[in-house]
């Protein structure tokens, strides 16, 4: 397959109505293409999508934020990759969970919450920090967004600050994320989905959780521009000295961190291309994924609204699943 047939494919969510808009960037051996185009809106009314405009990246955060300030904290030597958890918050109440297992989602950490997503603040993180540990620990991946609330709460007690401000000065100032923000200006961000308790959701971050925690959500809550997400994509795939983190940090991320090698890196999964090859991949809730392969210079950027109007999207899930893996076992690639 060229290529050109994948970008086709991605074109096609828009052509067959799968998602309103799209905005899309291909890396290839370090030249780019980019295009937007499609709707912004559909409902109450139409409106176009426009290069520039902010998309609610949801659990992108995760890995553009949070997980690079825990990175550059171990680098810092400021706390250690298998750090008990109770060190930094001592009313959970099982010390053998890390900093690594709540980076792999290997913690375990489970359990229901009666009505969740209508607690305050404080008790949605207690309730949070007080979730059991399955019989499952370290076993295996189970993706859930509690992890990273923890890892920001970690954060905000040695930064002392909120974690969503901690990100905005240790990650986003530093690499030049100027189109990147935790409070865009609505009129500038696509809209996500028509809520029953909200309305048309736009300008402030979809998921419940990160709603209710604000600045203090380490899981979700950011919002980028195509060119601030391809702006960090190239900070991971060229070498930068020492630019929040170190190359050599950069590169550890491209192996297993999980003790039984599940599949799972610092913050990120891995994908793994049929020659061998290690990739680099997260997705967002609302229809966005960043995938990177450091060697070759090469990856695939998405951002869509896929939850807009509804939520209720799964043809989207399944071609996106198709087009990663037609991506990292794309012959042209690995041409140099």
């Amino acid at each position: 397959m060229k290529l050109t047939d994948i970008r086709q494919q991605l074109d096609n969510f828009v052509e067959r109505r799968i998602v309103p808009g799209i905005s899309y960037a291909t890396i290839l051996n370090g030249e780019v293409e980019t295009k937007v185009f499609g709707k912004a809106q559909l409902v109450p009314e139409s409106e176009p999508l426009k290069y520039g405009m902010q998309y609610d990246v949801a659990s992108l955060t995760k890995v553009v934020g949070t997980t690079n300030v825990i990175l550059k904290l171990i680098e810092a030597k400021k706390l250690n990759l298998d750090d008990s958890i109770q060190q930094y918050i001592p009313q959970f109440n099982n010390q053998r969970v890390t900093i690594r297992h709540l980076l792999t989602h290997t913690s375990a950490i489970s359990g229901y919450i009666p009505h969740r997503n209508e607690l305050p603040p404080k008790q949605l993180l207690d309730a949070l920090d007080n979730l059991p540990v399955a019989d499952w620990f370290d076993q295996k991946v189970v993706y859930t967004d509690v992890g990273l609330i923890m890892l920001g709460q970690i954060i905000e007690k040695i930064y002392q600050q909120p974690v969503q401000k901690v990100i905005q000065n240790e990650i986003l100032t530093p690499l030049n994320l100027l189109e990147s923000t935790f409070n865009p200006i609505k009129e500038n961000a696509v809209p996500t989905e028509i809520s029953p308790n909200r309305g048309l959701i736009r300008g402030e971050v979809h998921d419940p959780k990160a709603f209710i925690l604000r600045e203090h959500c380490g899981s979700a809550g950011l919002f980028m521009t195509l060119n601030d997400l391809l702006k960090f994509a190239q900070w991971i795939l060229y070498p930068h000295g020492k630019l929040v983190v170190s190359d050599q940090m950069i590169d550890s991320l491209f192996q297993d961190w999980t003790t039984h090698h599940l599949g799972r890196s610092l913050g990120w999964d891995l994908k793994i291309a049929q020659n061998g090859e290690k990739w680099i991949y997260h997705t967002g809730f609302t229809g966005t994924f960043i995938l990177l392969n450091r060697k070759y210079k090469s990856g695939l950027i998405l951002l869509t609204n896929r939850i807009h109007p509804s939520a209720d999207n799964q043809p989207f899930l399944d071609l996106r699943d198709e087009i990663v893996e037609q991506f990292i076992n794309n012959d042209c690639v690995y041409k140099s």
